[in-house]
């Protein structure tokens, strides 16, 4: 999708009277390990980012430059979280709902429709439209795609510092060979989600 192409969708609803719109993404839905992390992202009227995409397709550098120019000039912006416990308790799916809910909530201004990525509704008590793959069709879905995959890698990094040997700061906790190997070799961690560790048949006596 060309640059100009991912701020169409906005364009529209702004011609349309919408004045406030939000974006909503979420990131680690996947890891064995660490919080699911979302964020909203409310973008200014015409303000265009250069570079701005879907969080996926850029690289960790892009994505840290992106973010600080997202920070210093979406309108407001906000990150929720739902940590390993909540992951467990309420199955990731939920915890995501959650932590879109506390991105949402914890913005400064209360959005007249959320744009959110993704086929489900996570029930945020606004006006919300429903886009599968929309970190690449809507600009303030992608900052939000952004902001969520840079503040949850930033996170793992501080858990690798936390616990070395795991290997966090690469894999960020998905479930890659290294990851599983080092919780063979070390245990289980408080960071785990002990449900995934179950759900994917890794029958360890740590769990």
């Amino acid at each position: 999708m060309a640059s100009n192409e991912l701020y169409e969708l906005e364009r529209e609803l702004h011609e349309k009277g919408v004045g406030c719109i939000c974006g909503v993404d979420e990131a680690g839905r996947g890891p064995l390990a660490g919080p699911v992390v979302a964020a909203a992202v409310i973008l200014p009227p015409g303000l265009e980012l250069e570079g701005l995409d879907d969080s996926k397709k850029l690289t960790a550098k892009k994505r840290e430059l992106l973010f600080g120019q997202i920070m210093q000039k979406a309108e407001t912006a906000s990150v929720g979280f739902a940590d390993e416990a909540e992951i467990d308790e309420v199955n990731i799916l939920n915890a995501a709902f959650l932590a879109m809910r506390r991105a949402v909530f914890g913005l400064r201004a209360i959005p007249q429709l959320a744009l959110v990525d993704g086929n489900r509704d996570p029930g945020l008590e606004i006006p919300t439209s429903l886009i599968v793959g929309g970190d690449g069709k809507a600009a303030c879905i992608a900052a939000a795609s952004i902001l969520a995959k840079v503040t949850r890698d930033r996170m793992m990094v501080e858990l690798d510092a936390r616990y070395p040997g795991y290997g966090f700061a690469k894999h960020k906790g998905y479930p890659t060979k290294e990851h599983y190997a080092a919780i063979e070799k070390l245990g289980v961690l408080p960071v785990h989600r002990k449900s995934f560790l179950r759900t994917l048949g890794r029958h360890l006596s740590h769990v």
